[in-house]
Order: C-alpha cells, then sequence, then structure tokens
C-alpha cells in the first residue's frame, strides 16, 4: 500500500474538505441575493419594466425562450441587449423582414477552391451560433424562414447540407413582435409557438417610471451595465433550478390546470366551448422548471402556490386558442386562465 508524509495527507485532506459545495438552500440563497442585485441593477437602465426583466430572466433561467410582444419603443431591444451584457453571453440581433432567407440564419456553404486547385465546401456561420439571439418582429419574416430556428430552438444545433452544427452554450432564442402593424405578416405556427417557454406582453411604464426614463436618456451620462454572471454561472444556475425540491400538491396543481385548459379532457368538461384548442405537455414542463426560477429569484428553496399564479398566464396564453363562441361573447384568453386560476385555487394567494 503506498505511503505519503503526513503533510501531504493534510493537504488531500483539506482540498477535498473545500471542493465540497456549500448545500444546496445556502447556494439557493446566495444565488438568489445576486440575482437580486442582478435584477436591480436591469431596473437601472431599463425604467418600468419590472416585471418583462424578472420573466426573461426566468425564461433563461429555464434554459428556454421567450416571446416578447409590445409596441415599438418599450425598450425590448435594449433588454436583449442589456441582458447580454449582464450575462456575459455572447449575443447577435437579427431584424426579420420578408425578403429574410433561412440561410441568412443559420448560415450557408460556399463553394472555395484551394491552392491545389481542389474544390471544397466551406460552412459559414450565420448569427445563430451565439449564445443569445434576438429575433425582432419574428412574425415579419416568412413561414420558411421562421422555421429555420425550430431545430435550433428544440435541439441546440442546425443541420446544413447533411451536416450538423452544434450551438454554443447555452443557446436562447428572445424574439419580439408588434401587435399593432399586422399587414404582411406571417402569425408563428402552434408548432413554434411552443417552443418558447413563455409569452412576456411589454406594457407602457408608469407615469413615475416614464419621468425617470425621461430625464436618465435625454441627459449626458449613460448608465454602464457591468457584467454580472458569466456563462459558467448560468449554466451552474440552470442545474440548480432543476435540482429545487417541487412539492405534490403543486405538481398536481400544474397539472390540473394544464389538463382542464385542454378541450376534450375530463377535467375541461365545463371549459370546452370557450377553449379551441389547448396546451401539450410542455406547458407542464415549463411551469415545473419557471416555479422553481421565480422561487430561487426570491430565495426560496422550493416554490409554492404563488408562483404558480404569477406564471400561469405568461405559459399558457401563447398555447391556447378560443373558440368562436368565446370570441362572440368577448371572453379573452386572461380571462379563461384566471377562470381556471380560480377552479384550481391559485389565484388570490399573495407573491412573496
Amino acid at each position: 500500500m503506498a505511503t505519503f508524509p503526513s503533510n501531504t495527507y493534510i493537504l488531500i485532506l483539506m482540498r477535498t474538505v473545500t471542493d465540497t459545495p456549500p448545500p444546496l438552500p445556502e447556494r439557493i440563497e446566495t444565488l438568489g441575493e445576486r440575482l437580486g442585485d442582478l435584477r436591480t441593477a436591469l431596473g437601472n437602465v431599463i425604467f418600468g419594466q419590472e416585471q418583462a426583466i424578472d420573466l426573461a430572466l426566468i425564461a433563461i433561467l429555464a434554459g428556454g425562450h421567450a416571446l416578447l410582444i409590445g409596441v415599438p419603443g418599450l425598450a425590448k431591444t435594449l433588454l436583449v441587449e442589456s441582458l447580454g451584457r449582464a450575462l456575459s453571453l455572447s449575443h447577435k440581433r437579427i431584424q426579420f423582414t420578408p425578403d429574410l432567407m433561412p440561410a441568412d440564419i443559420i448560415g450557408s456553404e460556399v463553394l472555395e477552391e484551394g491552392e491545389d486547385g481542389r474544390r471544397h465546401f466551406r460552412f459559414i456561420k450565420g448569427p445563430v451560433f451565439c449564445q443569445l439571439l434576438m429575433a425582432d418582429e419574428i412574425n415579419r419574416a416568412s413561414p420558411r424562414t421562421q422555421s429555420a430556428l425550430l431545430q435550433a430552438m428544440q435541439e441546440h444545433e442546425i443541420t446544413v447540407a447533411g451536416q450538423t452544427h452544434p450551438l454554443p452554450r447555452p443557446f436562447h432564442v428572445l424574439a419580439t413582435q408588434n401587435p399593432l402593424e399586422q399587414e404582411g405578416t406571417y402569425p408563428l405556427p402552434e408548432a413554434q409557438l411552443d417552443r418558447f417557454l413563455l409569452q412576456i406582453d411589454v406594457d407602457y411604464p408608469e407615469r413615475e417610471a416614464e419621468r425617470r426614463m425621461l430625464l436618465a436618456t435625454t441627459g449626458t451620462e449613460e448608465t454602464a451595465l457591468p457584467p454580472m454572471l458569466n456563462a459558467a454561472e448560468l449554466s451552474e444556475a440552470q442545474q440548480i433550478v432543476r435540482r429545487m425540491p417541487i412539492g405534490n400538491a403543486l405538481t398536481d396543481a400544474i397539472l390540473d390546470l394544464v389538463r382542464r385548459a385542454r378541450p376534450g379532457q375530463e377535467e375541461s368538461a365545463d371549459m370546452a366551448r370557450y377553449i379551441e384548442w389547448g396546451p401539450g405537455p410542455r406547458a407542464s414542463q415549463a411551469l415545473a422548471l419557471a416555479v422553481r426560477c421565480r422561487a430561487l429569484m426570491h430565495g426560496r428553496p422550493a416554490p409554492d402556490m404563488s408562483d404558480l399564479a404569477a406564471l400561469a398566464a405568461p405559459v399558457l396564453r401563447h398555447r391556447m386558442a378560443l373558440t368562436y363562441a368565446a370570441q362572440a361573447e368577448g371572453i379573452a384568453i386572461a380571462d379563461i386562465i384566471a377562470r381556471l386560476l380560480r377552479h384550481d385555487g391559485g389565484e388570490g394567494r399573495e407573491s412573496r
């Protein structure tokens, strides 16, 4: 048996103790404090959009993508750029237009001739090869171009000429839509909408927030947003999210909520006349991850019903469609989700 000097044994023992990670609750508390600082820093750059900031962070912490919907001038582009800087992610922006082609997103192969006269194809990477991609006004591109993102969003890789090219990790897409100008646009198909973890509705800021914005953006000083996390720390946070426990009662509440939002299910008999089509299993998965992320951002070791009530609408509203009967009665998707929450007992609990 090999023998070691006593000082070597002590060094090995100290290294083993030092390398042991702290318990999960302690890591959650520490990470929650850092995320709180990150939210504050983002709020000093993006005024009056605290909810949009929180939801965008939840989508990224869950390892997913988000669809931001709002009129022009509400800092959607600034939010994505600020997240890229604060999280130290390589970020790129694509302005979607009707003449945009799939190769403009994923890249293409070009034929080159070497010094020896032989010809070969070389793949030139498109802007999708980044860690945070902003797809600006995604519904202005044709369905063919929109579908170029499907494989990238789901499998984190793209295929060109039979060759598969992995994307950087982590990889997130934050897409924007303008809800006003619909001429010349192509609505996103249900399959692509389902790839977005959350739909974030970006509203007008309140008066005081808009006043702060006015004074801050028309002066001579600019607020510089420093890096707050790096890609490795973000990946570690995403792993912590998946290790957080979720109680059986909350799991059942998520399943009840999603299944009642589907027509044809036994649980949704009273809602069938209002819902044309409802959310699939990805909605349950999205809620299970999102509630954990929200608890983590508030430094709590496990999610509760208040997290489900806060995130039900962002997760479900782009995964549902109403019947003509519901539209004729003036019922909106938000009304349906509120009814579903009341039935499951998730509404009315104050979020922490």
